[in-house]
C-alpha cells in the first residue's frame, strides 16, 4: 500500500485504525456482567413488537425518560449487545488490560457468546438491535461511578460495520458506548449473571431475573410487592395480568438462580438457591489475587474468586486455617500443570 498523500498543510489525518483507539473483544469465554443501574431502573422495552412509546419513571429520586427512535424502544433483547460489551470490557481490566470506549466484536462471537442462532436472519436482527440502541434516547439523573449528572444521551453512541461478507453480511462490528455506562464499567458497578439468562425466552423473565439478582444477590432472600415489582419491571401489563404472568412464571420455575413464590399480602419472594451458612465469607488479600492473577494470565480472577466462594458455600462455609493458601491451591489445580 502505498503512503497516504499529505495535503496543502503538510499533515496527515488522523489514524483511526490506531490501537488503542478501541477494545477488540477477543476474550471468548468471558463471564456475563451486567451494570447495575439498568438492571435497577426500567430503561428497556418488554415488547416484542415496535414500540414507539415515550416511557417515564421516577422511583426513590431517579428520574427517568426513555425516548424511541422511528425503529422503536431498545428491548431487553437488544440489550445482549450491552452485556456483551461490559462482560469483555470487565474481563479486560480483571486482566490488567487497557480498555476503551470503543469496542471492535466478531457478530458472530456476539451471537454465540448470548445463545442465539447464527442464520442470516439472526445478522439482520443483529443490525436492527443495533439501530434501535443507537437511536433509543434516555434522560435521567442515575449515578454511574459516583457521578450525578442530568444528561441525554444514546444507550450506544454509534456503531459501524468495519467488515462484511461479499453478501453484505456483517462480519465485524465497531460499537462505542455512551459516556454513562462506560463509567459504570470503569468503576466496576456490575453484577455476574447466570450464563443461563441467555436462554430465557420472555422479556419479562429477563427483567425479572435481573431485579433479582440486582435486590436478593447473594441474600437468603428478597420479598417484594406485586406493585413494586410492576413499576421496577417497565411492564405495560395491567396489574391482574402481570400477577398472572409471576404466577405462570413460578409453577414453571425456571429462572436462574432463584426461586420465586407467592406470599400473603400481594407480595412475591426471592430466594437464593445457594446455601445459607453462618460463616463470614473468606477474605483474600491484594497480594493473593496478584499471584493467582500470574498463575493464570488473562484469566478474570474476580470471577475465580467468586466461583472458589461458591465451592466454599457449598461445601458447607467449612473454616478456613489459610484463606489465602487455599485459595491459591485451587487456583493452581485449575491452571493445571504448566
Amino acid at each position: 500500500m502505498g503512503q497516504a498523500e499529505v495535503g496543502g498543510g503538510g499533515s496527515l489525518l488522523p489514524d483511526r485504525t490506531r490501537q488503542g483507539d478501541f477494545f477488540l473483544c477477543d476474550i471468548f469465554d468471558a463471564i456475563p456482567k451486567d451494570d447495575l443501574a439498568s438492571m435497577e431502573h426500567p430503561l428497556f422495552s418488554l415488547a416484542t413488537r415496535p414500540d414507539r412509546r415515550i416511557l417515564s419513571y421516577a422511583h426513590n429520586g431517579a428520574q427517568i425518560t426513555v425516548t424511541p427512535s422511528v425503529r422503536g424502544l431498545a428491548t431487553i433483547h437488544d440489550k445482549d449487545i450491552l452485556i456483551f460489551c461490559i462482560s469483555q470490557l470487565m474481563a479486560a481490566l480483571n486482566a490488567g488490560r487497557a480498555v476503551s470506549r470503543t469496542v471492535q466484536l466478531k457478530a458472530h462471537d456476539l451471537l454465540v457468546a448470548t445463545n442465539r442462532e447464527t442464520s442470516g436472519d439472526a445478522y439482520r436482527r443483529l443490525r436492527e438491535a443495533f439501530e434501535r440502541l443507537a437511536g433509543t434516547r434516555i434522560t435521567t439523573n442515575i449515578v454511574t461511578g459516583e457521578m450525578e449528572t442530568t444528561s441525554g444521551f444514546g444507550m450506544i453512541e454509534s456503531w459501524e460495520i468495519v467488515r462484511k461478507t461479499r453478501g453484505g453480511r456483517m462480519v465485524s462490528v465497531s460499537v462505542t458506548l455512551s459516556d454513562w455506562l462506560y463509567r459504570a464499567v470503569l468503576s466496576k458497578s456490575v453484577l455476574t449473571l447466570s450464563r443461563d439468562y441467555f436462554r430465557l425466552r420472555k422479556p419479562l423473565e429477563r427483567r425479572i431475573y435481573e431485579l433479582a439478582r440486582k435486590h436478593c444477590g447473594r441474600q437468603a432472600f428478597w420479598t417484594v410487592s406485586v406493585d413494586t415489582l410492576l413499576k421496577k419491571s417497565g411492564s405495560a401489563s395491567p396489574r391482574r395480568v402481570f400477577r398472572a404472568m409471576l404466577r405462570a412464571m413460578i409453577a414453571a420455575g425456571h429462572l436462574p438462580d432463584y426461586d420465586m413464590a407467592e406470599e400473603q399480602g400481594d407480595l412475591i419472594r426471592f430466594a437464593w438457591r445457594g446455601h445459607v451458612v453462618d460463616a463470614p465469607p473468606p477474605v483474600l488479600k491484594a497480594d493473593t489475587l496478584d499471584l493467582a492473577r500470574g498463575m493464570m494470565p488473562g484469566a478474570d480472577i474476580h470471577a475465580l474468586e467468586a466461583e472458589w466462594r461458591g465451592v466454599w458455600v457449598r461445601s458447607g462455609g467449612p473454616r478456613l486455617r489459610n484463606a489465602d493458601a487455599a485459595f491459591v491451591g485451587w487456583i493452581r489445580k485449575r491452571a493445571g500443570p504448566g
